[in-house]
C-alpha cells in the first residue's frame, strides 16, 4: 500500500478489494458449473443441464487485476474488456443478477439477454462492452477517451486487454493515437501468459508490453499482477497522471489464467507444473495471508466468501426463473434508423 497509509486504512482496503475478488471468483465459479458441456470448439457437445449457454471465458486467477485497478474508478469513468471479462464488468459497479441473467440469455439480462458472455455491456456503471474480437477494445476505449476530451469531461477511460492483443494492429493503433492527441486513457494489458490456446511468450517477441508503449511515448509500469494491493498502487499512481492531464499510461500485470481458454477446454496442452504453481501463487489466498497479518479475524475473511457466495447464488436462481427475450423483439438493438429511435 501508499507509504501514507496507517495499517487500519490499509486494513479497510485490502478488505474492499477481497469483497471484490471473492464476487469475481463466486460468479465465475458459478457460471463454470452452469456452462459445463456449453460450447463446442473444444469437441464437446452442449449437455442439456448446461444453463448459460455460449462461449465462457473464464478469468479465474486474475481478479487481483480488475479489482486492483478499478478500486480507483468512479462510475463516470469508462471500462473496455476483453472476451474475459466478467471480473472488469463485476469491478466497475455491475449488478451480479443482471449480469447472471445475460449469461443465461434472459430478458433480465443486462443486454435483455442478447449479449451473453462475450459482449456483455453495461452502460449505467460506464462499462462499455467485453468484446469477442482480441484487441478490439482498444481502439473503442481510445475512441472513448477522445470524446471525453472533446466534451472537456473530467473522466477517464481504463480499457483491458491481454498479452495476445499486443501482437495485433490495433494495439499499435490505439497506443500511438492517445499518446499523439495526449488522451485520458490507462492501458491495462492482464498478462495472463496464454493467447487462446498458445503459450504468449513463443510468439512475442522483445520484451513486451511496457516496453513497446514506451517506445510509443507511452509511460507505463509492470506489476505482479497477483499481488491486489501492488496492482492497486500502480494503477492509482497511472491513474492519478492521466486525471492529471499527463496523458495515456500502461499498467502491464503480469498474472496467469488457471482454467481453460473456455470453460469446457481442459488445457491438457499446458505443463501440470506450470498449472500447479499458479494455484499456489492464487491472488485471493495471497490477500488473505495478508489480511491475517494485519490482524484480520478470520471469521471476517471467512463471512466475506460466504455473502458472495449466497449472492451469486440467488442471482443463478433468479436467471434460471427469468424469462427468455421475447421473439418480437429479436431485431430491437440492432441498428438505428436515425433521429434517436433504434430497432
Amino acid at each position: 500500500m501508499g507509504h501514507g497509509d496507517t495499517r487500519a486504512d490499509r486494513a479497510t482496503k485490502l478488505m474492499a478489494l477481497l469483497r471484490t475478488m471473492r464476487r469475481i471468483r463466486a460468479f465465475e465459479d458459478a457460471a463454470e458449473v452452469a456452462s459445463q458441456g456449453g460450447v463446442s470448439a473444444f469437441g464437446q457437445t452442449q449437455g442439456t443441464s448446461a444453463t448459460v449457454r455460449g462461449p465462457l471465458h473464464l478469468s479465474t486467477g486474475q481478479e487481483a487485476v480488475a479489482a486492483g485497478v478499478c478500486h480507483h474508478l468512479v462510475r463516470e469513468d469508462l471500462l473496455t474488456s476483453t472476451h474475459r471479462g466478467h471480473g472488469h464488468t463485476l469491478a466497475k459497479g455491475a449488478d451480479v443478477h443482471r449480469m447472471m441473467a445475460e449469461l443465461h440469455g434472459k430478458a433480465t439480462g443486462s443486454n435483455r439477454g442478447k449479449g451473453g458472455s462475450m459482449h456483455i455491456a453495461d452502460f449505467s456503471v460506464g462499462m462499455l462492452g467485453a468484446n469477442g474480437v482480441v484487441a478490439a477494445g482498444l481502439p473503442i476505449a481510445v475512441g472513448a477517451a477522445q470524446a471525453l476530451k472533446l466534451q472537456r469531461k473530467a473522466a477517464v477511460v481504463a480499457c483491458f486487454f491481454g498479452d495476445g492483443a499486443i501482437n495485433r494492429g490495433p494495439f499499435l493503433e490505439a497506443l500511438n493515437w492517445a499518446a499523439a492527441f495526449r488522451l485520458p486513457v490507462l492501458f491495462v494489458c492482464e498478462d495472463n501468459r496464454w493467447s487462446a490456446t498458445t503459450a504468449s511468450a513463443t510468439t512475442t517477441a522483445g520484451d513486451g508490453a511496457a516496453v513497446r508503449a514506451a517506445a510509443l511515448g507511452v509511460p507505463g509500469r509492470t506489476v505482479d499482477g497477483n499481488d491486489v494491493e501492488a496492482v492497486s498502487d500502480s494503477a492509482g499512481a497511472l491513474l492519478a497522471d492521466v486525471r492529471g492531464g499527463l496523458g495515456p499510461r500502461l499498467l502491464h500485470a503480469v498474472t496467469y489464467r488457471v482454467k481453460g481458454h473456455v470453460s469446457v477446454d481442459p488445457a491438457s496442452y499446458r505443463d501440470a507444473a506450470e498449472v500447479a504453481a499458479a494455484l499456489a501463487d492464487d491472488p485471493i489466498a495471497r490477500a488473505e495471508r495478508v489480511a491475517l497479518g494485519l490482524g484480520i479475524p478470520s471469521t471476517d475473511l471467512h463471512a466475506v466468501r460466504v455473502d458472495a457466495e449466497a449472492e451469486v447464488a440467488t442471482a443463478v436462481a433468479a436467471a434460471r426463473a427469468a424469462p427468455p427475450p421475447a421473439p418480437e423483439q429479436a431485431y430491437e438493438d440492432v441498428m438505428t434508423l436515425g433521429a434517436g429511435v433504434w430497432r
